[in-house]
């Protein structure tokens, strides 16, 4: 095995400063990285790996900026990808080699449902995030099947939608009627509604 540039006190003094604070979610996302990052054979992410590697994150809390600040992988450089599921778990990529696992945090009180006055009461402490590797998490070698338009670098195309009039980047546009639409206008599905229509 390869020495790697991984200590985790340092690790997480870096997500500290980036996140704003420590809590459980930064520790198991700093120690998801690490681990992730070691099963695939990526051991400096930031240097000579950089190009190597992408993530597929399945939350959108605290555990995602712990793997973007440890990574160094960012959705904007198209190295991280958002996947919310909802789910403490991600999967690493080695690019290079194409080995790949996902890392994912155990279930370990046993409640099926958990309401937030529950989670209030009984919270993920520091002390549980920081028990051994095989006690929190499960590894997965996995099998990852990249989309060349899903590949860092530059667009493969852009086509203007036919409905909004917006630019669709990355293949994500839909054919409806021989016309190029970005999928809200395609799906009638927006996030946002404008005020003033």
């Amino acid at each position: 095995m390869k020495e790697n540039n991984f200590n985790f006190e340092i690790c997480l003094k870096e997500v500290e400063k980036f996140h704003g604070h420590v809590c459980a979610g930064i520790i198991l996302g700093t120690r998801m990285a690490i681990l992730g990052m070691e099963a695939i054979g990526i051991y400096d992410p930031k240097g000579k790996d950089r190009k190597n590697l992408i993530v597929y994150v399945e939350t959108d809390r605290c555990a995602t900026d712990a793997i973007l600040v440890v990574t160094g992988c960012q959705p904007g450089k198209r190295t991280m990808k958002i996947m919310d599921f909802g789910k403490m778990a991600a999967t690493f990529l080695n690019l290079k080699t194409g080995k790949a696992v996902r890392v994912a945090a155990k279930n370990t009180d046993g409640e099926k449902v958990q309401t937030r006055e529950m989670i209030e009461k009984n919270p993920h402490t520091i002390e549980y995030a920081k028990r051994p590797d095989d006690e929190l998490f499960t590894v997965t070698e996995v099998k990852v099947d990249v989309k060349p338009e899903d590949m860092p670098g530059p667009s493969l195309r852009t086509v203007l939608c036919s409905s909004c009039g917006e630019q669709v980047m990355d293949m994500k546009d839909v054919m409806l009627d021989g016309k190029y639409m970005c999928r809200p206008c395609a799906e009638n599905n927006r996030y946002y509604r404008p005020v003033n229509q």
